[in-house]
């Protein structure tokens, strides 16, 4: 393919500092001892601190300047360049020609493992970012492509040419092929990842490499399945892993496969209308953050997580404002954060052994939504998505037809569909719980509306009442209806009058004030401790040296 002689990201380096021929030098004599520990060092310590001390603004020296240092071998300057690349989308932005020849050296590395003998040992860390930045790529272009504003006709012609470049059938190829070759699947099935748990993913005397990208390769199609819009095939993609049983391997090793599986298994539960599944997978996960986040304190990747952490609280709060009665399934601590982040108007639709003292930092909003204000609902799911991507390529002879946000509306029409259709069921729940049994006209007038109107309210509140729930089968898009109602009715006819009566039921939930109690108890013991503790004593002022 023929691209301009010049190229932003190529520069004449010269002479390589010689720290970063050290470094290479080093990464490769441990890469070929298979010396984890250390190439684990060199990868999450010394190649962020050189990058920020030298190729701070640019990228690293291209893969022929360091080449001989280590004897042109084939494999290692493939992972050199990936490292390369990485580097130059977080640094730069990659032009066409970059993003080409990464999605070659990607080809390369992975062919080399799908179909080489490769025995080395690579930590986890490197290969879970593997597969993220191999996905984060192929984003990266496919939202690029899009773009044509600004484009000339020139780039456009290069752009048609490159359409086998990250194609998404290819990338599902890739994440297939690593998925069937590592056998994880029969290993997962056959003894849920104890084995691998058990030694951490470094299973003695066999190398890891192919395995674990298997591994990760299943939550790698998760997203992109969510990203096009696919969420069942998603889900189901992720067999034979099982979100809720505690202890499973994706726990144990990288926080963020972790958040990465959880954030997308959420996702695609919730645009599936599965909301009490979205709430488990939401509370696992953010209270899995919660306790590890200061673990990460000074990880490159802490923002990532901080951020990350954010738009999971603005899904839980779709969640929340979609079927109030997950508010009962989250853990204290989540409740807490979700109650600080979107106002202490929310203690009037919570259970008292749930209310808090709350901060205010978002105002209403939490509340608004549930009485149906669709403006929150579409701020929220705008900031909580993900960077959705059209599976095919523009029209390149029309740029104007379609736009790099045409994916995001087309999802976000499709959610707020759902929302509207329960846009008015809160303020209809609301004057239910005012009667034991109210007549149809009156309600309608309530309600200003006609009966045929009410008629379909009350058919959508009774099938809102019920949600497709997880079963505990191995298929994550399994599941039975269950019930999440707080309130329940039904439609009959008063035998006097002949009138029809909406009755409610006697099953309501009743609220119970143990939990509350305890807790308030064990903070007004904390308190009186406190009180009764005896000062401290001030520490004498140190003498000043002359």
């Amino acid at each position: 393919m023929a691209f301009r002689d010049y190229d932003p990201y190529e520069r004449d380096y010269g002479i390589v500092p010689d720290i970063v021929k050290q470094f290479v030098v080093y990464l490769y004599r441990h890469i070929r001892e298979r010396n984890i520990p250390e190439i684990e060092s060199m990868y999450e310590v010394s190649f962020p601190k050189l990058s920020d001390r030298y190729f701070k603004q640019g990228p690293w020296p291209p893969v022929d300047a360091i080449s001989d240092l280590v004897d042109q071998d084939h494999v290692f300057c493939l992972l050199y360049k990936e490292l390369y690349f990485r580097h130059l989308y977080a640094k730069t932005q990659p032009s066409l020609r970059a993003r080409c020849e990464s999605w070659d050296n990607y080809c390369d590395l992975f062919g080399v493992i799908l179909h080489g003998n490769v025995n080395m040992l690579l930590p986890n860390s490197w290969l879970w970012a593997m597969v993220d930045e191999f996905l984060y790529q192929f984003q990266s272009f496919a939202q690029y492509r899009t773009k044509l504003a600004g484009k000339s006709a020139e780039e456009i012609e290069l752009l048609k040419k490159c359409d086998k470049v990250w194609n998404i059938l290819d990338v599902l190829n890739v994440l297939q092929a690593l998925i069937d070759k590592s056998g994880i699947v029969a290993e997962l099935s056959r003894d849920g990842g104890a084995e691998l748990a058990a030694h951490d993913g470094y299973i003695p005397g066999q190398s890891n490499v192919l395995r674990m990208l298997g591994y990760f390769s299943l939550v790698g199609q998760l997203r992109v399945h969510c990203l096009i819009g696919d969420y069942s095939t998603g889900l189901q993609s992720l067999f034979p892993l099982n979100l809720f049983e505690r202890g499973k391997l994706y726990t144990q090793l990288l926080s963020g496969c972790h958040i990465t599986l959880f954030y997308y298994s959420s996702f695609a539960y919730l645009m599936l209308q599965r909301y009490t599944d979205a709430g488990r997978c939401l509370n696992a996960i953010l209270s899995y953050i919660h306790r590890v986040k200061q673990l990460h304190a000074r990880n490159a990747a802490y923002d990532q997580i901080l951020k990350k952490n954010e738009q999971m609280y603005a899904l839980l709060a779709l969640v929340v404002g979609l079927c109030p009665a997950v508010q009962s399934t989250l853990d204290e601590h989540v409740l807490v954060a979700l109650k600080d982040k979107f106002g202490e108007k929310l203690q009037a639709t919570l259970d008292e052994h749930v209310l808090v003292a709350l901060k205010d930092k978002f105002g209403e909003k939490l509340q608004r939504m549930f009485r149906g204000d669709e403006g929150l609902f579409d701020e929220a799911f705008m900031y909580g998505c993900p960077k959705f991507i059209t599976a095919a390529p523009p029209a390149y002879d029309n740029p104007s037809a379609a736009g790099p946000q045409e994916a995001y509306l087309r999802q976000r029409s499709l959610f707020l569909r759902q929302v509207g259709g329960v846009s008015r069921l809160p303020l209809l729940k609301q004057y239910l719980l005012l009667y034991s049994s109210i007549s149809l006209p009156k309600l309608a007038g309530l309600l200003e509306t006609d009966e045929a109107t009410l008629r379909t309210a009350l058919a959508c509140l009774k099938k809102s009442n019920y949600c497709l729930q997880w079963d505990g089968g191995r298929d994550m898009t399994s599941g039975s209806f269950t019930s999440t109602a707080d309130i329940d009715f039904y439609i009959d006819v008063d035998t006097a009058t002949g009138a029809e009566l909406v009755m409610l039921s006697d099953n309501i939930t009743t609220r119970h004030q143990a939990e509350l109690l305890s807790r308030h108890i064990v903070k007004f013991e904390a308190i009186v401790r406190d009180l009764e503790a005896p000062p401290v004593a001030a520490a004498a002022p140190a003498q000043a040296a002359y």
